[in-house]
């Protein structure tokens, strides 16, 4: 479907752009571009310096045909004295096609120096606008600096900050185990106090509240049915001892 597709390329695009810009230093990004038009700035002046060199160059040949046709304009005189025409007509000739050679060169060079001039200007505009960027990025990374410094400062106050609001959940859920617990000591000791929780150390089956309450009666019993008895061996030692007195006295 092209229409599914063409959306999921807009999200995963949008995706991105959102992780680019959270990863994005304004600084560095600021740094990043001012270098690269350093970069460009030493890349025209390479270029002045390679016009200007073959400029140079081609005034040195200008020098050494100037100084050819010079030479060759005496040899012609000299030959034209000694009767040597055809030899004063041959340095001529090629006297007029050194100064052909040299008003190529002439056009060259000025063509050279057109280039070294609009580039030698370009240069001159570039240097004013790289520093007036150096300035303007300078000023913006100041303050950068000092409204990052003071989100920070704001949220730690406020305590809504990334850190600190990881610090508020611990504490919280710190908080809620607390009450747990709690809650869960406070059950257990109404559980044991109602006698839910049996001893493990007693021995036979488990027993309910009912059957507590029946041993309770037993042992109750028992122990009644014991002082009884208890009282009437006591009884019958006394009485046992008096009659024996008694029979010692006659």
């Amino acid at each position: 479907m092209p229409g599914l597709g063409g959306r999921m390329s807009t999200v995963i695009k949008a995706k991105i752009s959102k992780l680019l810009d959270r990863a994005e230093d304004p600084a560095e990004t600021l740094d990043y571009g001012y270098n690269k038009q350093l970069e460009t700035l030493q890349n025209v002046k390479k270029g002045i310096a390679d016009v200007t060199t073959s400029k140079k160059r081609l005034q040195m040949q200008e020098e050494q045909i100037q100084q050819q046709i010079v030479k060759l304009d005496t040899q012609a005189r000299q030959a034209l004295s000694q009767g040597r025409e055809d030899l004063a007509r041959a340095a001529l000739e090629r006297k007029t096609l050194a100064q052909t050679e040299l008003q190529s060169l002439d056009q060259q060079v000025a063509e050279l120096e057109k280039q070294q001039e609009s580039l030698t200007e370009n240069e001159k505009k570039m240097r004013a606008k790289i520093e007036a960027f150096r300035t303007k990025k300078e000023v913006i990374k100041a303050q950068y600096s000092a409204a990052e410094a003071q989100v920070k400062i704001s949220e730690a106050a406020s305590g809504v900050g990334e850190q600190m609001a990881d610090l508020g959940l611990a504490m919280q859920r710190a908080e809620d185990k607390t009450e747990n617990m709690r809650a869960r000591a406070s059950a257990v000791d109404e559980l044991e106090k109602a006698g839910t929780f049996d001893d493990i150390t007693q021995l036979g089956p488990p027993q309910d509240d009912i059957d507590r309450q029946l041993a309770q009666l037993s042992a109750g019993q028992q122990v009644d049915d014991e002082l009884a008895k208890m009282k009437a061996e006591v009884g019958k030692g006394a009485g046992g001892e008096q009659q024996a007195l008694g029979q010692g006295g006659q």
